[in-house]
Order: structure tokens, then C-alpha cells, then sequence
């Protein structure tokens, strides 16, 4: 049973819906989700491509290789991928540290780090990243793809502008004085015309519609702006023989850093995406096998050439809402991608730099999640530090920095606050509560002299650990005994074994006997490991409160 369970984890959802069955009605509908998510696509792979520091094919690559085997081998039924903002950023400096070829090598190195995570069964990460942490770091990557197009939409002559949030404003406003006019006219009208058929026309591709009318006018009165054809004059129809990038045990060592960074986002987004896609289906997506599909499409991604990919959320929603049912949508949007590779790549040299720009602007809107960020900051102070500090480290400082300090100071926040959930009280000086039932009551009130009872409410971990000594020191005059009632101690660990231990021999010293009631399962087998258990015979083990205070009665003499 335990292996068809597993084997069911780590089966392609495409293989589920054959075995389902599948008719021309289903192809139908995903025939037509899958051309309507590759007319967004489309547009927005080359800009992706152009902002990454590398070319528009490279951005195309991608989504027909990558989107491809993303649908055909992931977890989900209705996921599409491709190229996504949220690699921008790392794409661009790893470029600029290692050149293309290293990018390749970090890439594949980063789909290897997938297929192995999502067998190591690491699907559920997602659930342990706080959500602090994503929407400060979304919202920072989101500022970076912003701060990068506004070159291209204003059409300033800045040469090459730094990556440097900082540096890169420097260079702006060094070279304000060469806007081109033209360039920002042609930006300001695609932005306005995305914007407006949003508003009015929702189920419109606005992106390629904006592409198309800027094209054309630019075309049609010879507009001094910068195209496509302009800056890459030498695009490529088509796909690539696959190859290897260059390998040496020094050069993966060098790129390692960046193919974990792009593992770990590659994994985030496309588990969000995956959840997004759940939420509006209503189905369930398979998390490990998830990362196996994506680590195998970016092996496949580096080896044609292409960029870093993952699940995209925008596209994703893209396809539920045009009626996608299964893998079979995503595959063919990666199909309708790569007929416009082979039959029409001359056309996108028309394409101005300033509609991409402007794309690529409403991207960055759409990642700032600013109303999730703005109910954030309506949180307790702790949540709001943790996105301010991940969101300014994101954007000033580094992406990997960010997500550490992040998740870092989110655990050591969740921390102290479950200490300071946690309660260690003197049962006679306890305020009766639903935790205490009339036996209970009664029982404190009869409790002998030489015998005080203490209750540990909650997970006892390093966070609370010292408070335990600190109430022993309290109690004064050592007792007989001292009773630990544990029944609400969930958790117990390796700090809270010490803390313990520390407690037996003070106590024991000082000639005082302790008893542990209602201990549960884990942390009686963290106590048996450290040499507490009830046949240790440092301290005593009652299976309830009612047998631990006779116990107490019958070692203190009390009637």
C-alpha cells in the first residue's frame, strides 16, 4: 500500500489524466487555453529575455523547451511554465559574473538540485517560508524589473547601466537630459493601452496587442526608436541543437551558489503557482513531483540554451480561465510558441524596446502584491519588520541575503513567540481554567505538605528551557516532591531534555524527588534517549496526575 502511495507521488499528472481517459472534448478546450496563453506568452518571454541581460529567442527557448516538459512531467494539471520575473535579477548578475555559458551551467546544476529535492520528498517546503518573507521579497524583485526598463522606456542614451538599485538611479539621472520623446511616447501609449483593456476589455491579450499597434506605428512613420532588430540584429528562428555548457570542477564550483538560488526560487514559485492553480480548479497538485518536472525541464532549458524556468502564476491563471483542463494546455502553448519561432521571427525586429518596457512594468505591478504588502503592514510590529527588512535587502543589498535574513529573522520572532505562549505554572497558585476538570480542583486543594505541583502548558523547547530552573529557584524551601505535570507538553527538544535533566539533579541535591504525570508520546522518547525514562531511576513516571500525586502521598507520608 505504502509503495502505490509512493509511486503515486512522483506520477506526472499527465499520466493521470490518460489513464483518466481523454477525448476531443478535453483537447478541444485545452487547444484553445493553450493558444490563448501562448498569445501572452509570447510577448512576454522576449521582454523576460531582454531583461534577464540576455537575448528575445533566449526568453522564447524557454518557454517551448521548458514549458513543454513542465506540463508533460509536473505535479499539476493546469500549470504553465516558463520564464518568470522572479529570475531576472539573478539571471542578469550571474551573466555579469560568469557569462552565458556559466548561467547554462548554473542552470542545469539548479535542475539537478530539483529532481533530487523532489525526491528527498522537500514538496511541503513551501509551508515553512513565512509569508512575510515571499511578498517583501516578491515586492523587492518587483522594484528591480521596474527600476531596469526605465532606460528602454524612456529611451535615455545611459550606455551600460549598473545592476545596482543605487547606481543604476545614478546613471538615470546623469542622463535625463537625453529622453527621447518618441520613445517615451510609443512607451506611455502601450502602457496605457494594457492598462485600459484590462480595465475594459479583460479577456483581451492586451500584451500582444500593445506589442502589435506599437510595431506598426513605429513601422508606419519611422519613428527614431529602438527596436528588437535594432539591438539584436542577428535573432535566430527556430531551436537550437542542444549541447552541454562547458564543465570543469572549477566552474561548478563557482556557479553553485547561484544554481542553489535558482533552485530554491524555481522551487518557491512554482509550488506557489502550483497552490494558486489548486485554489481555482479545485484540484491537487503533487508537490514532489512538481520539483522533479521542473528540475528536468531546466536541465533541458540550459541544454538548448535557454533561460532558468519555473511555474508562472499570471500564465497559470491564464489557462484555468481560458478552459485549460489538463497538461495537454501547456504543452500545446509551448507548441503554438515554437510554430511563431519557425514561421515568424522576422517580425519581432519591429518590436520597440519601450512597448516591452512597458510590459514588463505592469509584470512588476502584478509581482508587488501591493495590497498583500499593505495588510502586511498592518500586522504586529514583528511582521512588519520582517517584510520591510527582507523587501529593502531585496532590493539594496542581494536576493539570497534577503530570503536568509528573512527566514531567519521570522523563526526567531515565531520563536519567541511561542515562549511566551508557553506557561509554567504552580498549580497551587493557578487560576482555574478549562484545563483544570473538578478532580483536579479538589485535588489541589488536598495536596500534602512537601508536595508542589507545577504545569508545563505548551511545546518545551530552548526558547523556555531556562524557565524551568528559574522556577525551581523560586519555590524557597525544598520540597519532598515536586509533581511535572506534562499532559499539554506536545513537544520536547534537545534544550528541553537539558532543562529537564538540570531540574532532576538540582532538585535531586537538594533532596527533593520529582515526578513526571501524563508524559505523551514524543517526549517520552526524548526523555528515554537522555536517560530519563521510567526506567531510569533519576526520576519517576506517573501515567496520570491522579496516580502522580498518589505517589507523592505515599513517598511524603501524606494521608
Amino acid at each position: 500500500m505504502q509503495s502505490d502511495s509512493a509511486r503515486q507521488m512522483f506520477t506526472p499528472k499527465m499520466l493521470s489524466v490518460l489513464r483518466e481517459g481523454y477525448d476531443l472534448g478535453k483537447l478541444r478546450c485545452d487547444a484553445v487555453a493553450g493558444l490563448t496563453v501562448a498569445i501572452v506568452a509570447l510577448p512576454l518571454a522576449m521582454a523576460l529575455g531582454i531583461a534577464s541581460g540576455a537575448s528575445p529567442e533566449k526568453g522564447l527557448i524557454t518557454a517551448v523547451i521548458a514549458g513543454f516538459l513542465i506540463s508533460a512531467l509536473g505535479g499539476s494539471r493546469v500549470q504553465i511554465g516558463g520564464p518568470t520575473g522572479a529570475f531576472v535579477v539573478v539571471i542578469f548578475n550571474v551573466i555579469g559574473q560568469h557569462g552565458y555559458d556559466g548561467l547554462l551551467l548554473a542552470t542545469l546544476l539548479a535542475g539537478l538540485i530539483l529532481v533530487v529535492a523532489g525526491y528527498a520528498k522537500l514538496g511541503q517546503v513551501i509551508k515553512f517560508i513565512p509569508h512575510p518573507v515571499i511578498t517583501g521579497f516578491t515586492a523587492g524583485i518587483a522594484v528591480i524589473i521596474a527600476s531596469s526598463q526605465v532606460k528602454d522606456f524612456l529611451g535615455l542614451r545611459a550606455g551600460k547601466v549598473p545592476a545596482d538599485f543605487v547606481l543604476q538611479w545614478g546613471a538615470y539621472w546623469q542622463a535625463i537630459d537625453s529622453i527621447n520623446w518618441a520613445t517615451l511616447a510609443i512607451g506611455a501609449a502601450s502602457l496605457a493601452v494594457i492598462i485600459l483593456l484590462r480595465r475594459f476589455a479583460p479577456r483581451a491579450p492586451g500584451f500582444l496587442v500593445a506589442v502589435v499597434l506599437a510595431s506598426v506605428v513605429v513601422a508606419l512613420l519611422g519613428l527614431p526608436v529602438e527596436t528588437i532588430g535594432s539591438r539584436f540584429p542577428d535573432i535566430q528562428g527556430g531551436l537550437p541543437m542542444p549541447g552541454l555548457p562547458e564543465l570543469s570542477l572549477a566552474k561548478i564550483r563557482e556557479v553553485l551558489p547561484s544554481a542553489f538560488t535558482i533552485a530554491f526560487l524555481a522551487g518557491i514559485e512554482a509550488l506557489l503557482s502550483a497552490v494558486v492553480a489548486d485554489g481555482m480548479t479545485g484540484t491537487r497538485h503533487r508537490s514532489n513531483q512538481e520539483l522533479v518536472g521542473q528540475g528536468v525541464a531546466n536541465v533541458a532549458s540550459a541544454l538548448f540554451g535557454g533561460l532558468p524556468a519555473t511555474g508562472a502564476i499570471a500564465r497559470t491563471a491564464t489557462n484555468v480561465k481560458a478552459g485549460g483542463l489538463t497538461p495537454v494546455a501547456g504543452m500545446l502553448h509551448a507548441a503554438f510558441v515554437l510554430l511563431f519561432m519557425l514561421f515568424a521571427t522576422d517580425l519581432m525586429a519591429w518590436v520597440p524596446m519601450a512597448a516591452l518596457a512597458a510590459i514588463l512594468f505592469v509584470v512588476a505591478w502584478g509581482m508587488s502584491e501591493h495590497e498583500r504588502f499593505m495588510a502586511l503592514m498592518r500586522m504586529p510590529n514583528g511582521d512588519r519588520a520582517v517584510l520591510l527588512l527582507t523587501f529593502a535587502l531585496t532590493v539594496f543589498v542581494d536576493l539570497t541575503v534577503a530570503i536568509g535574513v528573512g527566514v531567519t529573522i521570522a523563526s526567531l520572532l515565531f520563536m519567541m513567540r511561542m515562549s511566551e505562549s508557553v506557561q509554567i505554572q504552580d498549580i497551587r497558585k493557578a487560576v482555574p481554567d478549562a484545563e483544570f476538570d473538578a478532580d483536579d480542583l479538589q485535588q489541589r486543594d488536598s495536596l500534602p505538605d512537601g508536595v508542589e505541583v507545577f504545569r508545563i502548558n505548551g511545546p518545551f523547547f530552548f526558547g523556555v528551557a531556562s524557565d524551568l530552573l528559574d522556577t525551581l529557584r523560586r519555590v524557597g524551601q525544598p520540597p519532598r516532591v515536586i509533581i511535572l505535570r506534562m499532559r499539554l507538553v506536545p513537544l520536547l527538544d534537545a534544550s528541553g531534555v537539558r532543562a529537564l535533566g538540570d531540574f532532576v539533579r538540582q532538585a535531586s541535591a537538594g533532596g527533593t524527588r520529582v515526578i513526571l504525570s501524563g508524559v505523551q508520546t514524543q517526549p517520552a522518547e526524548m526523555l528515554r534517549r537522555a536517560y530519563l525514562g521510567a526506567d531510569s531511576g533519576k526520576v519517576l513516571h506517573a501515567p496520570d496526575y491522579a496516580a502522580a500525586l498518589q505517589l507523592a502521598r505515599d513517598m511524603s507520608g501524606g494521608e
